[in-house]
């Protein structure tokens, strides 16, 4: 099951702040005229403490930074699963919380971006990806190679490493450097699964088309289509945490690395 934290949140201090006015505006009046004076019932106590504290998360999360768990390895090698990552929120303009409507204006996501955004084919289930095409690119996929604008963006081979596959435990794979138009990132492929190629697709206005890094084991812009503008979410920035299970425990190497 997929919880809506925000709506949740949001609830919460509805639910809170209500409670909270009543007891100032009628219950904390009554108490105050009985002598010895009564405690506070609980569950206004507990409204009253939480009310403020739930509102700053509330805003901290709706317009500047928050946080989520990498929870696949279809970014690897760039974000590994059990990466925690704090995705900047106002980079691409400020939208009300709840309804997702933009109401300032600020940058629009470039080419090499890692964003967070919610999934088109079921938006209670958020994603993150790169951006390969802004709107107006003409995107390939070939062989597994890309090329954007009539461009072949060149790929330096690094090394052949393993990488987790769903379903099958690890796979052998090659890693390479990838100069998406001047942004560098490393990239997976697998040689052992087919090439899911793409001719010539063009970027409609207002959309986006992503991939993950890790090219043969990523559910993309290859298989349900392009990112509308209103459906991102924010710009990914750093790890804060990195969690590697119990065999591996805390990943402290990566702790504070920027993502590119």
């Amino acid at each position: 099951m997929n919880f809506n934290f925000e709506l949740i949140l949001f609830y919460a201090i509805v639910i809170s702040g209500v409670i909270s006015l009543l007891d100032i505006v009628f219950f904390a009046r009554s108490r105050q005229r009985k002598k010895p004076t009564p405690p506070m019932p609980i569950i206004i106590d507990y409204a009253r403490a939480f009310f403020p504290v739930l509102v700053i998360v509330f805003l901290l999360r709706s317009f500047l930074f928050e946080p989520f768990r990498i929870p696949s390895g279809s970014l690897e090698p760039t974000l590994l699963m059990g990466d925690f990552i704090l995705v900047n929120k106002y980079d691409y303009g400020i939208r009300l919380p709840v309804l997702h409507k933009k109401i300032v204006n600020r940058k629009e996501p470039a080419r090499g971006d890692v964003i967070v955004f919610r999934w088109p084919p079921n938006t209670s289930y958020d994603f993150i990806k790169r951006v390969i095409g802004v709107p107006g690119d003409h995107i390939s996929y070939i062989n597994k190679e890309l090329t954007v604008n009539g461009e072949k963006i060149p790929q330096t081979f690094l090394q052949k490493t393993t990488a987790p596959d769903e379903g099958v435990g690890e796979s052998t794979v090659n890693e390479f450097q990838e100069n998406l138009l001047g942004i560098q990132h490393h990239i997976f492929t697998n040689p052992a699964k087919p090439s899911r190629d793409y001719h010539g697709i063009v970027v409609p206005e207002g959309m986006y088309f992503v991939m993950g890094d890790n090219r043969d084991d990523s559910a993309d812009s290859r298989y349900w289509g392009f990112v509308p503008e209103q459906n991102i979410v924010g710009k990914a920035m750093l790890v804060w945490m990195s969690w590697g299970g119990i065999q591996h425990g805390i990943r402290y190497n990566r702790i504070g690395k920027l993502i590119h």
